[in-house]
C-alpha cells in the first residue's frame, strides 16, 4: 500500500480544511512524469478524465497522455487553462517565467489556484510574473511519487483560501506523504532533505551493493538484500513511533557486527549527509535569486 497522509498543519491564519468536490477541474502545464502521476493518483482516489486538461508542446506525449488516461491534451497552454480551479505549473524552471508571462491574461480572467512545482522559484516571482498576486501554493516533491510514495512540501501564500488549502494538499496526498511549511524559505530546505533525497539514498544503496560484491557475495544477490534490507528499515521506521536512534541502538548490540559497522560509519557519515543537504538547500536558494532578478 503506497504511504497517503498528511502532517496537516495549514498556513497560519487559516481554518481547518473541508472535503473537496470531485467536480473541479484541473489543468496541468507540462505533460512529463509528474503530470502522469498526479493524473494516475487521482483516477485511484476516485477523480475523472474529463476533470482534467494537459498541455504538452510534444504532439507525441499529447497523444500518450490521452492514450493512457483518456484526459484532454492541449498544444496551446491558454486554451488548457479555460475553466480550471487550479493549473499546476509542471515545467523546468528556467521555463516557468515564459510560461506564466503567457498565459498571465487567461489567469487573471479565471483567477483559479496556481501551484507551481518548479524547484528554486518563488512565489512572489510568479505572482509578478502573472501581474496579480493570485493565490499561490509552491510543492517540492520528489521522484517516488512516480510511484505513489513521494514526499511533498507545500507553501501557501496569504490570498490561498482553506479550500484550495485542502485541493492542494488532495492533489500531492494522491501521490504520497504531504507536509506543509509556513515560511517559504524552509522550501529550500525541502527542497536539499526529500527533493534531493532520493539521489542521496540511491548512492547508499550503489555504495551499500558495491561494499558487499567486494566482499564475495554475486552482484544480483547483494542488490536484492540490499533493497530489502533499506525497504524493510524505512517500512519499520514508518511504522514505529521510536526514533530513528531508538530503532539503531535496538539492533546495536555492544561489541557486535553491527557496532563495528556503525563505528566506520560514524567517522563522517553525519557531516557528509549534513553537508549535503546543505549545498542542495543553498543551490536552491541560489536559483531563487537567480530567477527573481530575470524579467
Amino acid at each position: 500500500m503506497p504511504h497517503k497522509t498528511s502532517s496537516k498543519t495549514p498556513p497560519k491564519g487559516k481554518s481547518p480544511v473541508t472535503p473537496v468536490s470531485k467536480a473541479r477541474k484541473l489543468a496541468i502545464i507540462g505533460g512529463g512524469n509528474m503530470a502522469s502521476s498526479l493524473i494516475g493518483g487521482l483516477l485511484q482516489d476516485g477523480w475523472k478524465a474529463k476533470q482534467f486538461r494537459v498541455a504538452d508542446p510534444n504532439p507525441a506525449q499529447r497523444d500518450l497522455l490521452s492514450e493512457r488516461f483518456g484526459v484532454a491534451a492541449y498544444a496551446d497552454n491558454s486554451e488548457a487553462v479555460q475553466g480550471a480551479d487550479g493549473v499546476v505549473l509542471a515545467v523546468k524552471p528556467q521555463m516557468l517565467g515564459g510560461v506564466v508571462a503567457e498565459l498571465a491574461p487567461a489567469l487573471r480572467k479565471t483567477r483559479p489556484l496556481i501551484i507551481s512545482i518548479a524547484a528554486g522559484v518563488r512565489a512572489a516571482d510568479i505572482q509578478r510574473w502573472i501581474g496579480e498576486p493570485l493565490p499561490v501554493v509552491r510543492v517540492m516533491p520528489n521522484t517516488p511519487a512516480l510511484v505513489a510514495a513521494g514526499a511533498s512540501g507545500l507553501y501557501a501564500t496569504p490570498e490561498v483560501n482553506n479550500v484550495q488549502i485542502d485541493f492542494a494538499e488532495s492533489l500531492m496526498r494522491a501521490v504520497g506523504l504531504v507536509v506543509w511549511v509556513q515560511q517559504e524559505s524552509l522550501m529550500d530546505v525541502v527542497t536539499g532533505l526529500s527533493g534531493s533525497g532520493p539521489a542521496y539514498l540511491f548512492l547508499v544503496l550503489e555504495a551499500m551493493e558495491d561494499a558487499a560484491v567486494a566482499q564475495g557475495l554475486d552482484r544480483r544477490t547483494a542488490r536484492l538484500l540490499t533493497l530489502q534490507t533499506v525497504f524493510g528499515a524505512a517500512k519499520m521506521a514508518l511504522e514505529s513511533e521510536d526514533t530513528p536512534a531508538t530503532l539503531r541502538s535496538h539492533v546495536t548490540s555492544p561489541g557486535g557486527t553491527t557496532a563495528a559497522g556503525i563505528r566506520e560509519l560514524e567517522r563522517g557519515l553525519r557531516s557528509l549527509f549534513y553537508e549535503a543537504v546543505d549545498a542542495a538547500t543553498a543551490r536552491s536558494q541560489a536559483m531563487a535569486n537567480h530567477y527573481g532578478a530575470e524579467e
